[in-house]
This record gives C-alpha cells, structure tokens and sequence, in this order.
C-alpha cells in the first residue's frame, strides 16, 4: 500500500482477502501510507495490519517475498502512486514494494497496480506505458456505473472485487454486465 489518494481500495482489499479461505495476505505500507490511511480512512495502520496474515517493513528488502523463490500468486499495489508506478516501470527495486513488484514481474507472476492519480501528464502515461511493457496490469480505480451503485462503498466494493478477479483470486468477480438495458 502506498501513499496515494485512494487508501480506502487498500482497506477493502485486505477486508475481502482476511474473509476469503486459503489465502495467505502479505502488507507493506509505505511511510506515506500510513498517512494517508489515517487521514483518509480514521484508520492507523495497526488497524490495518490486523486484517493482514503477515506485515512486513518497506525497508525489509530481505524478506520472503523479495525473493523469487517465494512463491506468491500475485500482488497488488493499492493504492499505487505515481513514485512506485516510476519505481517498478525503471526497476528501481530500492524498498520492498517496488522490489516485491519487480520480483513479480521477473517470475512472470500478476502485478496490479490500482493507480490513483488524475489528472495524468504525459510523464505518467509513458510510465504506466512502460510498466505495462514489463508485464505489470494497470487499473486505475475508474467506477463501473453499469452495476448502479447507491454508495461509495459499492462503488469501492465493485473496483476492488474487479482487481482481485483480474489476478486471479477465485469467486471474486463482481456481477457481470447482462447486456440489458434498463
């Protein structure tokens, strides 16, 4: 989780994944993050850390799931910042989400990056461009009106759910379109 905009996608991420049997969730929360998550959300982050299995450090870049050989089914970064997408776009490993992110990405493992940034300047565009040539899955957190939300938390609920089927993670999905009009 980093410090963009946006923390309330992170919480409800680890919400569904802490509900969902069989599923082992790593955290990292950057320094901005955890700012973020406080302003945003009235939450700090040992709060947050209750709904991961386990937390690590940003400057932890020994831990498992640096390596390889760690074996992870994907990864999500969310919210994603313009600092990390530029990180894991150049492979500028220098903490543990972006080495976490590169490591992905080698193994040809899914990399979600949910960024949070509007409006975008062509720097950002190239950047996304380049993460997106290296493999990683960008999808910033754009609401699907089709489902017809009634509030913030279904629109929150339905990005999310939408992340999580992208990578793979079973029964997540949110409901289909059904091509019908109303």
């Amino acid at each position: 989780m980093t410090g963009a905009s946006g923390a309330v996608y992170g919480v409800r991420t680890l919400q569904l994944l802490h509900d969902t049997a069989g599923i082992e969730t790593h955290l990292v929360v950057s320094h901005a993050a955890a700012l973020t998550l406080r302003h945003e959300c009235d939450l700090d982050v040992r709060g947050l850390e209750k709904l991961a299995d386990v937390v690590h450090r940003p400057s932890a870049i020994g831990a498992p799931i640096a390596s390889g050989s760690f074996g992870v089914h994907a990864m999500l970064v969310v919210p994603c910042s313009i600092k990390t997408l530029s990180a894991v776009a150049h492979c500028h490993a220098d903490d543990l989400i972006a080495r976490s992110a590169d490591v992905c990405l080698k193994e040809g493992r899914p990399l979600l990056l949910m960024v949070r940034e509007t409006p975008l300047h062509l720097g950002h565009l190239r950047t996304m461009t380049a993460a997106a040539e290296a493999g990683a899955i960008i999808m910033p957190p754009v609401p699907a009106f089709y489902s017809r939300p009634q509030t913030l938390d279904d629109v929150v609920d339905h990005t999310v759910r939408r992340a999580l089927a992208r990578v793979g993670i079973p029964d997540m999905a949110p409901p289909e379109w059904d091509g019908e009009l109303a």
